[in-house]
């Protein structure tokens, strides 16, 4: 393949002519703008919607990513793989500071957090693993059906009746285990699962959710890491990449998220919610649906 046909994040390196540049040059560079301000714009969304419901932003970062990067001609074996990883990190500063608000309110079982710790940081590494071992169509078959189910728990909004007590460390480590693996698959914070089984035991609702931010975060380093790990030497990668991770994609939407998060929470106590998480879920399926499409239309 020639230098000038080589999609631009094959090589950073740009070779300097004494010419104008060429129409193909300018749109490269057009290109590449646009893909920045889709990512700050996706970022952006993506926070202020987890403020807003208090959800993760992994089930639209992944599919938005992966439709970014087959624009972007990216390997397409490894699509899928580095939109779960870039939306795990990313998601990185926002379980940060979720973290430290619910932890002033006084709204986080710490005990319960170094329980559950072990088990989570066990499973969304070695969940890493099994993603990276599979191709990029059954991650997305997966990704979509998991997706489909929170949608429909969104919309019927069913909640455990808490008739159980916590278990025990090796329980609890187990179900840490349960939840951290499934979570590196689709790249959420877990709080989709956390939280249901916390009220399931016993737990008051505002305290489970603080709980669940709490566990977040080491789902997101974990996760984090095990995909840096997996995709370190592979070859063919894009530039600005640590493994899987595409360190542009986090940073644009970290920084964004970071600013519009607030917001949403801000709102969230003035705008319909039960209506808006019924949109959002019927989007969580529309983008997940248009995310198989991509995939095995590429």
């Amino acid at each position: 393949m020639d230098v000038e046909d080589k999609p631009p994040w094959m090589d950073s390196r740009r070779v300097v002519k004494a010419s104008a540049e060429t129409p193909m040059q300018q749109s490269s560079f057009a290109m590449d703008i646009y893909f920045i301000v889709a990512l700050l714009t996706l970022g952006a969304f993506t926070g202020f919607f987890a403020g807003l419901l208090g959800i993760g932003g992994g089930g639209i970062m992944v599919p938005a990513l992966t439709m970014l990067f087959v624009q972007q001609q990216f390997p397409a074996e490894h699509i899928v793989h580095m939109a779960l990883a870039t939306s795990m990190t990313a998601i990185v500063p926002t379980a940060i500071a979720s973290l430290r608000a619910h932890h002033q309110h006084q709204a986080v079982i710490w005990p319960v957090v170094i329980k559950i710790a072990p088990g989570i940081l066990l499973g969304t590494f070695a969940g890493t693993f099994l993603a990276s071992y599979l191709s990029a169509k059954p991650l997305a078959i997966f990704f979509s059906c998991f997706m489909a189910l929170v949608a429909l728990q969104m919309v019927l909004n069913r909640k455990p009746k808490p008739s159980h007590q916590l278990p025990g460390a090796l329980g609890m480590s187990s179900v840490g285990t349960g939840i951290g693996g499934i979570s590196a698959l689709v790249a959420i914070g877990g709080g989709t699962l956390t939280v249901p089984f916390l009220v399931w035991c016993n737990i008051r609702l505002p305290i489970a959710i603080g709980t669940s931010a709490a566990v977040g975060l080491p789902i997101a380093l974990a996760g984090a890491a095990g995909y840096a790990v997996n995709g370190w030497g592979i070859s063919n990668l894009p530039n600005y990449t640590l493994g899987y991770i595409f360190w542009p994609a986090v940073l644009a939407m970290a920084a964004m998220s970071f600013i519009t998060a607030p917001l949403g929470a801000k709102l969230a106590h003035s705008l319909p919610i039960a209506l808006l998480k019924k949109i959002f879920a019927l989007l969580l399926i529309g983008l997940s649906v248009h995310m198989l499409v991509t995939v095995f239309g590429n």
